[in-house]
């Protein structure tokens, strides 16, 4: 009864530590209720004596019925017994919660279908830890199943363990083996060696030892090693930066949690393109074989002196092995969208980097790893994992504006944050008058960003050059009003600067150009590093501008997107519609009222066109029948270790017997006759497959007799276990044992005789998974242990040796 206790004890205080995976407490009174089930099950199953292959079949049928109660009561007989209706209705709830645990990321809802896999879940690891730790009496082994509790959230969530949490399951964990200690010491008294105690008397069991020192010492043992495993790590130095950026551009911060560190950008960008020789960073393919910039990093603050970054937050539902991505801030319905898939493969040359190259906006991304998308800028990171060598797929649904459409939209921007047009008080007055002076004649937030490019391609008279330092206010005042000569990070940190003074949200881009096509690749260098700003425009969201001078008087690689150049001269016949084309307001509904609402859809529906392609990687099933097979395999492995064994010894009958499993046996191998002592060691092993175990002082004509009588062997059989017999007794005490003839034709009669005597179950498990060989196996550990002991009992002696000289 104490061991049942306890066992239900350890699994529900190990099963705790799943709370950070669910909402709400559904789940732990369901999981209460199935560990008290298997505990009920299992006190009765000890109050009965049952055999230890009947407890678990009764624990299961409690758990059961505890289901059937739980979750399927309309459908079953007076609540509690199962019917067909209540069985469908229970796999149609796991089916149900199967389908939501793919799609949700924890902590997910605790809805029927999750509540029911959980429970399920939790009352099957009580079973077997209650099979190992009562029915087997190997609590040690309990913690196997417990272990797999705790590695569920430890394998799903980046954060650690509740310490409170992993301390209740320690203590239960503790309790099982306390249990299991006072269980053995109570009933059979202190072994110095349990291995090597084969038996104990029967009177010496009521002699109940005194286990309340022992207690006390597991107990002490126990909590100290609790308090170790929880304080140690604690004082021990993080093997992580503590700080999630620390680089000079304006990003800082303490950081909590896991934490990833990344360079300087700025420095990076300003290296990389002074590199002499070009290096391959990355290459891409897309669906329409274009260009397109990657964004690594998105700077939204500045304080004066240079642009920094707000600590980027990845959600567990924000994976993207999740599914699609969060919507793009400020993305209207009016906007057509261009749907592109693009394979993107990461040079493993390439250093540290925790951000993916992506082109913007990102919708989906297949990526092996734990990345996450932070909401508000969608940049990918991880606290695991390195883009190094990668290779991945996104989709994007860029938008595709007009200068029509973003001439058109509403100045208003309420939902922006205000740290996008955030500019410090103490800004250079000369830098605030020239960013109005510039955007005088515009009308529109649109206009003003155009004026402002041009401002930096055309009207300023700027140059492209690399000899530039520094990022304070000095370096800005001195680029926009005096030698205006600078590379990618002045003219983007500068546009941006100027759009916040003249009302426009901005931020400011750090990652590579679109590259040079190089076959059916784009292949991206280093000298192709590059920042670009970033402007918001409500109804359409983040678009990015192009400062920096192009071509072979600047950045190559770099483009001017379409929606910034001036449109083309109208003429007459450009009002008149092509034929076969449609505008986006012509595919609307008539009646605004039944526009579909794109942030009330599933994040699901949101991937209905242009997505990925699907994914042709082994199906789940697939890999659940891998798995079962590794599993096969390795449970048939003792099989056909005693296969092996048995052919070798019959195929010849002169083998040598690696391992005699006796003296007998040993005995008959020193006698010269290898031949018999193989068919003595494989008569052994087959009377200990089939429970028939040969007593230790029966001799071997006791033993043909005992068997001849007992199972009623017929003539031919008897005949063959006395022709072994007999051969084995002169080989042991016959000056001249004589000739010994073929015994290969009586062993396989003896072998078929006490086969017909044992039950089909008996069989099987003697070919699947036959005690003999897990004997030698246990052997095998034992004899390791004892070595363990032989060398402490020497230092233990030398010890005293020393004490006494």
């Amino acid at each position: 009864m104490r061991l049942s206790i306890a066992a239900g004890v350890a699994t529900f205080s190990s099963a705790i530590l799943l709370y950070p995976l669910f909402e709400g407490g559904a789940w732990f009174w369901g999981a209460l209720g199935a560990v008290f089930a298997v505990l009920v099950a299992s006190l009765l199953s000890g109050r009965l004596s049952l055999p230890a292959w009947a407890a678990p079949l009764a624990s299961l049928i409690a758990l059961w019925i505890y289901l059937t109660a739980s979750f399927s009561s309309e459908e079953a007989w007076a609540l509690v017994v199962p019917t067909k209706e209540s069985v469908l209705e229970l796999a149609r709830l796991l089916a149900t919660g199967w389908t939501d645990i793919q799609r949700f990321a924890a902590p997910v809802p605790a809805n029927e279908g999750i509540a029911l896999l959980t429970t399920g879940g939790v009352g099957l690891i009580a079973i077997i830890v209650d099979l190992f730790a009562t029915r087997l009496r190997r609590a040690a082994l309990a913690g196997l199943p417990l272990l797999a509790l705790a590695t569920v959230p430890a394998t799903i969530l980046t954060e650690p363990i509740s310490w409170p949490a992993f301390i209740v399951a320690a203590l239960g964990f503790t309790s099982l083996l306390i249990a299991d200690g006072r269980e053995r010491v109570g009933q059979w008294g202190r072994a110095v060696l349990v291995r090597r105690s084969r038996s104990v008397a029967p009177d010496k069991a009521r002699n109940l030892a005194d286990t309340r020192g022992l207690r006390l010492s597991g107990k002490r043992i126990g909590f100290a090693a609790i308090a170790l495993a929880v304080l140690v790590p604690a004082a021990l130095p993080a093997m992580e930066p503590v700080s999630f950026f620390t680089f000079g551009v304006g990003g800082s911060g303490s950081g909590t949690g896991n934490s990833i560190s990344i360079p300087n950008p700025i420095a990076n960008l300003k290296g990389q393109l002074e590199l002499p020789e070009r290096r391959i960073v990355l290459s891409y393919t897309n669906d329409d074989d274009k260009p397109r910039y990657l964004r690594i990093y998105s700077l939204d603050t500045f304080d004066g002196d240079q642009f920094g970054m707000t600590q980027p937050k990845g959600a567990p539902d924000n994976r993207t092995d999740n599914g699609p991505l969060p919507p793009p801030p400020g993305l209207g319905q009016d906007v057509k969208l261009t749907n592109v898939v693009t394979d993107v493969q990461i040079s493993e040359e390439i250093a540290k980097l925790s951000f993916l190259p992506l082109p913007y906006p990102p919708r989906q991304i297949r990526i092996a790893g734990d990345w996450r998308a932070d909401v508000g800028t969608l940049m990918v990171f991880s606290t695991r994992d390195e883009a190094a060598g990668l290779d991945y797929q996104v989709a994007t649904s860029e938008p595709a504006p007009t200068p029509q459409l973003l001439g058109g939209l509403p100045q208003t921007r309420s939902a922006i944050d205000p740290r996008y047009l955030s500019v410090p008080e103490d800004l250079s007055p000369q830098i605030r008058d020239l960013a109005l002076r510039v955007t005088a004649d515009a009308s529109t937030s649109y206009e003003a960003a155009v004026k402002l490019q041009e401002f930096f391609t055309r009207t300023g008279d700027f140059t492209y050059s690399l000899k530039t330092q520094g990022h304070d206010k000095s370096a800005l005042r001195d680029f926009l009003l005096r030698h205006r000569a600078g590379y990618c990070e002045q003219f983007a940190a500068s546009m941006a600067v100027l759009a916040r003074i003249a009302g426009i949200p901005a931020r400011v881009a750090i990652g590579y150009t679109g590259g040079t096509k190089v076959g059916d690749r784009w292949m991206v260098g280093t000298n192709d590093s590059h920042s670009w700003p970033e402007l918001y425009f409500e109804g359409v969201g983040w678009l990015p501008f192009e400062p920096t001078p192009t071509g072979s008087l600047g950045q190559g690689s770099a483009r001017v997107p379409d929606y910034t150049l001036p449109p083309p001269t109208s003429t007459d016949e450009s009002s008149v519609p092509t034929p076969g084309a449609t505008s986006a307001g012509e595919e609307e509904p008539a009646d605004p009222q039944a526009r579909q609402n794109l942030r009330e859809l599933d994040r699901e529906a949101t991937l209905a066109t242009g997505g990925l392609p699907p994914d042709d990687s082994m199906p789940l099933a697939g890999k659940l029948g891998i798995g079962a097979g590794a599993l096969l395999v390795l449970l048939l492995v003792p099989a056909l270790s005693r296969l092996v064994t048995r052919n070798r010894r019959i195929r010849a009958l002169g083998w040598k017997v690696a391992e005699p499993s006796d003296e007998v046996t040993s005995r008959v191998m020193a006698g010269r006759h290898p031949s018999v002592a193989a068919v003595w060691a494989e008569l052994d092993d087959v009377l200990y497959d089939y429970g028939m175990a040969r007593q230790t002082s029966e001799t071997p004509r006791a033993l043909a007799r005992r068997l001849t009588e007992q199972y009623e062997f017929d003539a031919g059989s008897a005949a063959s276990i006395a022709a072994i017999a007999s051969a084995v007794e002169r080989v042991l005490y016959a000056r001249a044992p004589g000739e010994i003839g073929p015994m290969r034709q009586d062993l396989r009669n003896v072998r078929q005789a006490l086969a017909a005597t044992v039950s089909r179950g008996r069989r099987v498990r003697a070919v699947l998974l036959p005690p003999s060989t897990l004997r030698r196996l246990r052997r095998l550990g034992e004899g390791l242990l004892d070595g363990f002991d032989r060398l402490e009992n020497i230092r233990l002696r030398r010890t005293a040796a020393q004490r006494g000289s």
